[in-house]
């Protein structure tokens, strides 16, 4: 494998590892807030960061968060912890250039693709659209490592040249 392309996938690495960092922030923050009033925190927070509670955006953050109940906040806890479970392997694999990760990774992404779409469709924004680009060029990516891995292999093994 090329300087380059064990960089790349080290970047997706990383990447997919910084994902699993935020998700799992996220977790322990929601179960920390499962039993608490999380729309009485934010009108009281909300002035002492420097935002006006008569804001639009701030009213709509309180009036969604009075809606979340502690089962809600529970589910996004344990979510972020299994995507988080998930980022980590296809990040450590990547990191660890295995081949399984690689597929690995292609799979899931894949998989993810069509409900990016009908997220687009339903609600168009361009972080959706930015969203969706990368993880095609990320799948593209993988796929033409894995074909030139295996067509490497094969032409080794033509050749009688032993093959990790």
């Amino acid at each position: 494998m090329k300087a380059t392309q064990r960089r790349m996938l080290r970047g997706i690495a990383l990447f997919k590892l910084a994902k699993a960092a935020l998700l799992i922030i996220l977790g322990v923050t929601a179960l920390k807030l499962v039993n608490t009033d999380i729309a009485s925190g934010l009108e009281n927070w909300v002035p002492q960061i420097g935002f006006g509670p008569a804001s639009h955006y701030v009213g709509y953050a309180i009036l969604k968060a009075s809606e979340l109940t502690p089962s809600k906040i529970r589910d996004v806890g344990v979510g972020s912890f299994i995507y988080a479970g998930l980022f980590l392997t296809e990040g450590l694999g990547l990191w660890f250039l295995k081949r399984w990760a690689e597929w690995m990774t292609i799979v899931i992404t894949s998989s993810l693709v069509p409900a990016e779409i009908w997220e687009i469709i339903r609600k168009p924004h361009w972080g959706k659209v930015a969203v969706l680009v990368i993880n095609l060029a990320l799948v593209a990516y993988l796929v033409w490592v894995v074909r030139r891995k295996e067509e490497e292999t094969a032409i080794a093994e033509s050749a009688g040249v032993a093959t990790q």
